[in-house]
């Protein structure tokens, strides 16, 4: 390699924004390319929910091929529970070696807090999408202002003195982001949800029942599901988390450390054929062909016109509600704003660690920000993605933090000082 050529390189490293620049198939003398992957094959689990996207689109559209990957199976998973057993158990023992996730389920699993004891290390190679969540609440307490700020919290406050029993809320997994989402949006209006309501885990796929039966008053997971509720006429959406939180973070692709240990150039392939599926999904034009395969039977197997409308960013509300008519308020994959969607910012393993923190969930095994930022560095492989980015010609962000963040409510998130950021909030346990 010339000096100038090095020089250049140097310069093309360096000058890497959150813009994440797309020069793919035009990285010729970038980088040093990545070897021929150890391995064909790896199992990988999905949830039939839109954070799943890239990964079935990487499959079905050859994108993993591409790079080698050719026996990657990608396989539906019947709730989180399912899931963690899975990974656990591992590819050799009729399991899968990583996939779709929740967090902070990746750094749960790696401290053995949710698996019984048992430490599975996992590794967060990258982020899936950003918002695609959303809450719903039961039809039956229309006009009573339960939106993204309520009009009055007292509703859910007082409720049992009227019902006879605490206001229901549910999520898919516990200590997840949706029931972070559903605490949040709760403690921002007032309401303290470990003591004001009750809290429920059931799976994706009961949360519309649930509210049909009355079982459940509201609800938070990924959509389509959220969506159905309004379809059903079963109840409307109170919020969607791209309300709560601007292109916050939301699901992960997190494989098992040994497995990655053992493939590098393997996991290389994987992230480098997720980009391109990742960018592909956030081609407007792309999006009916997406619902299609998304929405048939061997993936989420639902009625196209449930999954059209979230894709391309149009919700009905309901309940009096602005409907919303925006392709960014919507799933997005690889690029908005705020920057990469893809790349696995340090700061937001952070805050999911934080507010578990807040609330002293799965036994207080994060005790202290120092813990916190120790688990993120073991567990957060940013610099994974920073190889397959290079290998691909993708220009990655200058920092591992997003920088602060700010909530619907106002209250800001310094990656650089977590703890005035608790001090900040009200309803806490910490």
């Amino acid at each position: 390699m010339s000096h100038g050529s090095f020089k250049r390189r140097q310069f093309l490293m360096a000058a890497g924004t959150a813009a994440g620049a797309v020069l793919l198939d035009q990285a010729v003398g970038y980088a040093q390319q990545p070897g021929k992957p150890e391995v064909t094959k790896v199992r990988l689990g999905y949830l039939p929910i839109v954070e799943s996207a890239p990964l079935i689109i990487a499959q079905e559209k050859g994108f993993f091929a591409k790079y080698g990957m050719t026996g990657v199976e990608v396989i539906k998973q019947a709730n989180w529970a399912s899931a963690r057993d899975n990974v656990v158990i591992g590819s050799a023992g009729g399991g899968i070696d990583g996939g779709q996730w929740q967090m902070p389920m990746p750094h749960l699993i790696t401290e053995g807090v949710i698996t019984n004891g048992r430490k599975v290390p996992m590794y967060v190679l990258a982020m899936l999408n950003t918002q695609g969540n959303g809450i719903a609440v039961s039809k039956v307490l229309r006009g009573q202002g339960l939106h993204l700020r309520m009009k009055d919290p007292n509703v859910i406050k007082n409720f049992s003195r009227t019902n006879g029993r605490k206001f229901k809320v549910a999520y898919t997994f516990p200590g997840g982001n949706q029931e972070l989402w559903i605490r949040y949006w709760l403690a921002a209006n007032g309401i303290d949800p470990d003591k004001e309501v009750e809290l429920l885990t059931i799976p994706p796929a009961e949360t519309v029942q649930g509210m049909k039966t009355g079982t459940v008053d509201a609800f938070s997971t990924g959509d389509p599901w959220p969506y159905r509720i309004v379809e059903d006429d079963a109840g409307f959406l109170g919020a969607l988390t791209a309300q709560m939180w601007r292109f916050h973070p939301e699901e992960y692709l997190a494989i098992r450390a040994d497995w990655v240990d053992k493939n590098p150039n393997a996991t290389i392939a994987l992230l480098r054929g997720l980009f391109d599926a990742q960018q592909w999904c956030d081609q407007q034009g792309n999006r009916q062909e997406m619902t299609k395969l998304l929405a048939g039977r061997n993936f989420f197997n639902v009625k196209e016109d449930i999954l059209i409308d979230p894709f391309r960013g149009q919700y009905t509300m309901g309940d009096g509600q602005r409907n919303i008519s925006d392709f960014t308020m919507g799933p997005m994959y690889w690029q908005t704003s705020r920057g990469n969607v893809s790349y696995p910012y340090k700061s937001h393993d952070l805050w999911f660690l934080v507010e578990t923190m807040r609330w002293g969930l799965h036994r207080g095994f994060i005790k202290s920000v120092d813990q916190a930022r120790a688990l993120v560095n073991r567990v957060n492989r940013e610099d994974i993605w920073k190889r397959a980015a290079q290998a691909s010609g993708i220009k990655p962000p200058t920092s591992t933090s997003r920088g602060v963040e700010t909530m619907f409510d106002g209250v800001k998130f310094d990656p650089a000082n977590p703890q005035a950021y608790l001090q900040q909030l009200k309803i806490k346990r910490v």
